[in-house]
């Protein structure tokens, strides 16, 4: 049974770990922190672009003092040499006795090997403690190894009648201000956001994260343009060299026109008809091997069915406004909205009340 101490030190680890998330793509935001009967030596968090590690970070500020302390990390330290030295290797040089670690890895490069390499340096190793938090901190992670695609968060908005905009397409402003900024912390935690091209057409969205001193932690800002109409005079692509947009688009799309769009700093990746459901998961494959570990699908009601349609939803937040429109778009094109929220493949995960509004939460059973 794990102390109380051990479990305030891994709360703090875990808190730790979710401040870098979207910003570590494509490592794991990993928490650490080193410490001594209780009393906190070092802490690390993973750094942006996904290095230095946590646990590095945390025995550089511990210096002398981590020998014979304990590290708590949210992730089994790394054990093979990348673009950094194995993160076991400099626990062990340290001097560190004891590991409390909350996942094993299932990297295969990993997968056990990093508890095992520490415990033969006769490093105690206790692993378990807060790895239900873990595991939602590294979904990302998990799922694009495990899956070979991105953790997908998919959000709505939606009047007390079950619509998400106005007839003709329109677009509507439903949620508070409070709601606006939960949104915008959603994307800084992500390491992606997507549209269709219907919603940009219609919205002309920017798609950063507008929270003051937080505009560096925008997402990667992806489109599905099969045919590449996006125009050139959007806000994505004149802000492209601030923040990136990649749009994908099929293979027959004009190459005159990705030109063009190459010249404003887009990118522009090729795959086979992404409307169908295959060629989803072929985009969000091609994603991942990119790095993208977190994806937040922002789009209209025609992706958001697609990606409910296909299952690959892995999360949701649906905030519910108490305005109604009285006709309109509905939130799930051709569906009812309880595909989702009554879905086998989710369960609810938390009610919370933002402003005037109500945010309702699901993730994957």
């Amino acid at each position: 049974m794990s102390s109380a101490v051990d479990a305030r030190l891994m709360a703090q680890a875990l808190t730790l770990g979710r401040r870098g998330l979207g910003q570590t793509w494509p490592n794991p935001s990993v928490g650490a922190v080193i410490a001594r009967d209780g009393i906190v030596l070092g802490r690390g968090v993973t750094q942006k672009g996904g290095r230095p590690h946590a646990e590095t970070e945390a025995l550089r500020r511990a210096g002398a003092a981590a020998r014979g302390a304990t590290i708590y990390v949210t992730l089994e330290p790394c054990s093979h040499h990348g673009k950094t030295p194995p993160c076991a290797d400099a626990i062990i040089a340290a001097g560190i006795a004891r590991v409390v670690s909350a996942l094993e890895d299932p990297n295969p490069e990993v997968a056990g090997e990093g508890h095992a390499r520490l415990r033969a340096a006769g490093i105690g190793v206790d692993v378990g403690l807060g790895a239900d938090e873990a595991r939602r901190a590294h979904a990302g992670h998990i799922r694009r190894v495990r899956d070979g695609r991105p953790h997908v968060l998919l959000k709505l908005a939606v009047s007390a009648d079950g619509m998400a905009g106005l007839p003709g397409r329109k677009p509507v402003a439903l949620t508070g201000e409070a709601a606006w900024t939960r949104v915008h912390l959603m994307r800084a935690r992500s390491d992606a956001i997507m549209i269709g091209i219907g919603t940009l057409l219609s919205d002309d969205p920017l798609l950063t994260c507008r929270l003051p001193g937080m505009e560096a932690r925008s997402p990667v800002r992806v489109v599905l343009d099969t045919q590449l109409r996006l125009p050139s005079a959007s806000r994505l692509v004149r802000s492209a060299r601030e923040t990136p947009v990649w749009v994908v688009a099929g293979h027959a799309a004009s190459g005159e026109k990705e030109a063009e769009l190459r010249s404003y700093g887009v990118e522009v990746l090729r795959v086979d008809e992404i409307a169908r459901k295959e060629d989803l998961r072929a985009t969000l494959a091609l994603l991942a091997k990119r790095g993208i570990t977190r994806l937040m699908v922002e789009g209209g009601p025609t992706l958001a069915a697609s990606f409910v349609k296909a299952d690959l939803v892995d999360e949701a937040a649906i905030l519910h406004a108490p305005k109604t429109l009285g006709g309109g778009i509905a939130a799930l094109e051709g569906l009812a909205l309880t595909a989702l929220t009554q879905s086998r493949r989710l369960v609810a995960h938390g009610i919370e009340k933002i402003g005037e509004d109500r945010l309702e939460l699901f993730e994957r059973a």
